[in-house]
């Protein structure tokens, strides 16, 4: 059931000779700090669904699209994240947001962290969910193909190829039959722009690391991924969030990588309660829930 009877308020935004947009979308009682969803690398500002709407129970949601995303410009795949991270304070300076929750997933995890980084005043709690500064070694030569598919076909096997790469062969999948028909319509449904942008946003991840935790944000951030994420591994998400010293960890159960789609009530629960700065009590939904901030920060 929708949260709000407004509807969302859509803008045009230009910086650095880029075109990009934001959606806004208010809700009727806001209790936190808005909250800003930065999704994958096809991720596109409408696709939110039930973690916008369920959002809108707490705070008023903005979903951009920035640099490389969605309907805005393509960036080409030798820029790295601090041009989409200054676009979208650029974004909350024209919508008179001084302060915002942010969470970051996959692709938009390296924007989030960076902006974490370099505007922390703007950035009240972030939650980083299947961390990606890079593509692991172990999950290259799966998206190597998908790109070479989205570059030179055949195009109808570009599709089924990403899937792979993106969801778990675990059988215990939390809507997996559901969750693979949403991402089976949007492959089949990309046109030329969309696979621009997917193929320049995976090259730069393929060609370099976009999180340097060598200076880890002071901001209070929760990183968290599904037991079964194959393309962003639980230990490897689990091993960034020690280097932070404001940090916590949380693993859901039947879940993978495209947790927004096979958890999303589970996800804004857990948003609603770290925005609010709640304890996280053993959460019935997750496998491992753990409060790092009294731990040694790794090196």
């Amino acid at each position: 059931m929708p949260r709000t009877t407004f509807p969302p308020h859509v803008r045009k935004h230009r910086w650095a000779g880029y075109t990009y947009w934001s959606r806004m979308t208010f809700a009727e009682a806001p209790r936190l700090d808005p909250v800003v969803l930065i999704g994958g690398a096809l991720h596109r500002k409408e696709d939110w669904g039930r973690v916008e709407q369920g959002m809108l129970a707490a705070a008023d949601v903005l979903c951009p699209d920035l640099p490389g995303w969605g309907e805005a410009d393509l960036l080409p795949p030798y820029v790295g994240p601090d041009v989409p991270v200054e676009a979208l304070v650029r974004l909350l300076d024209d919508l008179g947001i001084e302060r915002a929750h942010v969470f970051a997933g996959s692709y938009g995890s390296s924007v989030g962290y960076r902006l974490a980084q370099t505007h922390p005043d703007r950035v009240g709690r972030l939650v980083l969910a299947g961390t990606m500064g890079g593509i692991p070694p172990e999950s290259r030569p799966m998206m190597r193909a998908a790109v070479a598919l989205a570059e030179s076909g055949p195009r109808e096997r570009f599709g089924p190829a990403a899937i792979e790469a993106l969801m778990s062969p675990e059988p215990d999948i939390a809507g997996k039959a559901v969750v693979r028909r949403i991402m089976s319509m949007r492959f089949g449904s990309a046109d030329e722009n969309d696979l621009a942008k997917f193929i320049a946003n995976t090259h730069r991840l393929l060609s370099r690391q976009l999180i340097d935790p060598s200076v880890p944000p002071a901001v209070p951030m929760l990183f968290t991924t599904g037991e079964h994420d194959h393309l962003t591994p639980p230990a490897l998400c689990r091993d960034l969030a020690f280097t932070c010293p404001e940090s916590w960890y949380v693993e859901f159960a039947r879940a993978d990588h495209l947790i927004h789609l096979e958890r999303p009530a589970q996800l804004v629960d857990l948003m609603t309660r770290f925005f609010a700065g709640e304890d996280l009590p053993d959460l019935p939904y997750a496998t491992v829930v753990e409060d790092l901030r009294r731990l040694p920060v790794s090196a």
